[in-house]
């Protein structure tokens, strides 16, 4: 190890680089000053850490989490954001990955403000301007000279923003939406990636892609409209950088950095090739019971200090599949209210629950057992595929932690 920042605790303290503490943060970007901005994730924060001084800064964000109808542009301290992912400089600003919005947010130091830049909070892929175009928890950035690329996880795609005249536009590259995944080399059109979560500009142009659930490195090439794989037998890779001409690989799950030589010739899959198509959810006309599960694990409670520790948020495609029931609350429960007539869609359900350590079983409350505990957020997004007809379950259980009694 060369150098260490942050205590090593949670929490969202500025100062010298051994006394300020992270949440979790995720993406590094190395600005035009010579400073560092992190993506602090749980923390919804954006910070800067200055090599020079070795001081940590808060650049945005309040420590609070955004959600719907909150604001989404303004002074960059008193804007909420909500766990930004990734950053990069592109277009004279920094970029920020909003994955559990499914949006893309900008902040820019000159003016000391942030702004939702691309995407509308609707899962999906939609290309075009980018204040209209979907995304699905885009979560790895990396900028070139005319394009940000971008990893959008759920949609299994890779996606880009350019200049379109005075504003931007959305690209796609490989994929084709929420529902098609897999593992296929060849024409860009047709090649399949699973859950990508991060992407690497490559210095002949192409770009390198950490195909996170296919275990493998991938490589798009702008150029040809190729897609090939330059390393399988990877577990879980998540991002990648390059070093003195090789490229280290993050492989989450065997928690280590894998050095690789970036070959000149890429590995081209044919034999493992498949598509996969998520099947629809067969649910009953009229009233559907939506249960999101969540029970908190072992030696932890539901933390409700602050009001509510738990939101729910669902949408529908197309948005008229629902007369009522969709929205924004805090009850992980609610009634869904199928328009009639309808046939089939796809539910957008984005579910959090924050619970905290408890050392005291008959305590009652997560911050009674421990002046400082240890807090835990869950999160997660859900695009479930329906189809309506006669005969079909009128409850549908999501499980966002524990088991569905």
């Amino acid at each position: 190890m060369v150098r260490r920042i942050g205590a090593g605790e949670r929490g969202l303290d500025d100062g010298t680089g051994e006394r300020a503490r992270f949440s979790e943060p995720q993406g590094l970007a190395l600005l035009p000053d010579g400073t560092v901005a992190v993506a602090d994730t749980v923390n919804h924060a954006l910070r800067r850490f200055d090599p020079a001084t070795g001081d940590v800064t808060t650049l945005a964000g309040t420590g609070r989490q955004w959600w719907q109808g909150s604001p989404t542009e303004g002074p960059a301290r008193e804007v909420d954001l909500s766990s930004p992912w990734d950053v990069a400089w592109f277009a004279d600003r920094l970029w920020i990955a909003m994955a559990g919005v499914h949006q893309l947010w900008t902040y820019d130091p000159e003016a000391g403000t942030v702004r939702a830049a691309a995407g509308t909070t609707n899962e999906g892929l939609v290309d075009g301007p980018a204040e209209e175009a979907w995304f699905a928890q885009p979560s790895g950035l990396a900028a070139t000279g005319d394009r940000l690329w971008i990893a959008d996880a759920e949609t299994s795609a890779v996606r880009y923003v350019e200049r379109d005249g005075e504003g931007f536009a959305v690209r796609t590259a490989v994929g084709t939406g929420l529902f098609d995944f897999g593992h296929r080399d060849g024409a860009a059109d047709s090649a399949l990636l699973q859950h990508p979560l991060g992407v690497t500009a490559l210095p002949d142009g192409s770009v390198a892609i950490s195909d996170t659930y296919n275990h493998a490195l991938r490589r798009y090439d702008p150029a040809t409209g190729e897609v090939s794989t330059l390393a399988t037998d990877l577990r879980e890779p998540s991002g990648a950088v390059l070093a003195d001409g090789d490229i280290v690989v993050v492989e989450s799950a065997r928690h280590r950095l894998t050095r690789l030589r970036l070959p000149e010739e890429a590995v081209r899959v044919e034999a493992v090739a498949h598509r996969t198509q998520r099947a629809a959810t067969d649910i009953a006309p009229g009233t559907l019971r939506l249960d999101v599960v969540f029970q908190a694990p072992e030696g932890q409670k539901l933390d409700t200090r602050y009001g509510p520790s738990t939101r729910l948020l669902v949408s529908s495609t197309p948005p008229e599949l629902l007369a009522g029931g969709d929205g924004a609350g805090t009850d992980l429960s609610r009634e869904l209210v199928l328009t009639e007539g309808m046939t089939e869609g796809v539910l957008h359900v984005s579910a959090m629950a924050a619970s905290c350590d408890d050392t005291e079983p008959n305590s009652g409350s997560a911050a009674g057992a421990n002046e400082y505990p240890a807090c835990h957020v869950h999160q997660q997004d859900w695009g479930v595929p329906v189809r309506i007809t006669e005969g079909g379950a009128d409850r549908l259980p999501l499980v966002l932690a524990g088991m569905d009694d």
